[in-house]
């Protein structure tokens, strides 16, 4: 039986010739390509120069051993994300978890026969294939997501600088200063819109793509915002700010640290309290409450604006906007869902009550610290 997809390529890291005939000979008559190394050094060597689809690898071996040639390989990022299996007739828990902390995505105990070999190897390999497609539809969803957005939400703020650009280049001699600042205002805010729209998309695009990539979102939820409450003041007050609205602003805010950078902290409180402001009347007061206790953070965010229905909650997404031809409303409704995933990938949850006419109030709750660290990637 040929493996799935074609021919893929097999690596054997073992110091036991035997050991490594006997694989060479089973994966091969199964319709794998086999190549052998005799210790660690040489098995780096062979796939920063081969990138096989698997690794097959010894634990005790001389000279660089199955834990050291795994971590070399994860360091590397041409080879950190191959499906890599130790081999190892000491199965014992501390060395399994120590080689999973590593990396490993197997263990094969010794001695193994043909049946047990070819099966580690297929659900290896149907496990990165999975991976791989899940990666795929989530970049093919994205695409078509972005191509069908992108044109009209670039196009917005990009004529507005581009008109008013063409009207001082040409029409300057004869405009009033007043008039040149008005213009070059609406030029300065229409690429801060610009601006905060490409933010928008990278950021949304890297958090999907988090969920195929445990490194990368292990290492993202080990940083900390010791002072949080002080970045979340700034950043309301400067949004409030921006809309005209400081009266409008009510803070409470308790010191706590937050399991999350301080760019994103940073960047959940201007996309939830922008919303709250965009969507509310002047006058009308939003509160921002941010809460520690020994079970986790929340940060709360309320408005007493026009509020959503029931279905409109349902269809939250990352492009979707709502009442459009009742009220003018920029970006492409990136905002909430990045808030959301920001808050999943912590380990955390965003959860949003709203009444039409009432308002609406938008709840983050992070864990502590430690369950933060701990907790599983999406």
């Amino acid at each position: 039986m040929a493996p799935m997809g074609g021919m893929k390529k097999i690596l054997v890291i073992d110091d036991e010739p035997g050991l490594r005939e006997m694989v060479h000979a089973v994966l091969t008559r199964r319709g794998f390509a086999v190549i052998e190394a005799p210790d660690g050094r040489e098995g780096v060597a062979l796939a920063r120069q081969q990138q096989p689809d698997l690794i097959l690898c010894d634990i005790n071996m001389q000279h660089m051993n199955g834990y050291l040639t795994l971590a070399a390989l994860r360091e590397d990022p041409a080879t950190a994300a191959i499906p890599f299996i130790l081999m190892t007739g000491y199965a014992d828990p501390a060395g399994m978890r120590y080689g999973m902390e590593l990396g490993a995505d197997d263990y094969l105990p010794k001695p193994f026969t043909p049946e047990q070999l070819h099966a580690a190897v297929e659900a290896r390999l149907r496990k990165a294939q999975q991976i791989r497609e899940a990666a795929e539809r989530k970049l093919a969803d994205l695409r078509d997501s972005i191509s069908l957005a992108l044109p009209h939400e670039l196009r917005t703020p990009l004529n507005g600088i581009l008109a008013y650009g063409e009207l001082l280049s040409s029409e300057a001699a004869s405009l009033q200063p007043e008039e040149v600042a008005e213009m070059g205002q609406v030029i300065a805010e229409s690429g801060r819109r610009l601006m905060r729209l490409v933010e928008n998309f990278l950021i949304y695009a890297q958090l999907e793509l988090l969920g195929t990539d445990t490194e990368r979102a292990a290492a993202l939820r080990q940083k900390r915002t010791e002072q949080a409450h002080l970045i979340v003041e700034t950043r309301a007050r400067e949004v409030a700010n921006q809309f005209g609205r400081l009266e409008d602003l009510r803070l409470e805010l308790q010191p706590g640290v937050v399991p999350m950078a301080e760019e994103y902290v940073a960047r959940m409180v201007e996309e939830l309290v922008g919303n709250a402001f965009k969507f509310s009347k002047k006058g009308t007061e939003v509160t921002v409450r941010l809460e520690s206790t020994a079970q986790g953070c929340w940060l709360r965010v309320k408005d007493q604006g026009c509020g959503m229905t029931a279905e409109q909650l349902s269809r939250i997404g990352a492009y979707v906007q709502f009442n459009r031809k009742v009220r003018e409303q920029q970006g492409l409704g990136l905002g909430l869902t990045i808030c959301r995933r920001l808050a999943e990938v912590h380990g955390g949850a965003l959860t949003v009550e709203s009444e039409p006419g009432v308002g609406t109030t938008v709840s983050v709750q992070w864990p502590t610290s430690e369950a933060a660290t701990h907790s599983q990637p999406l």
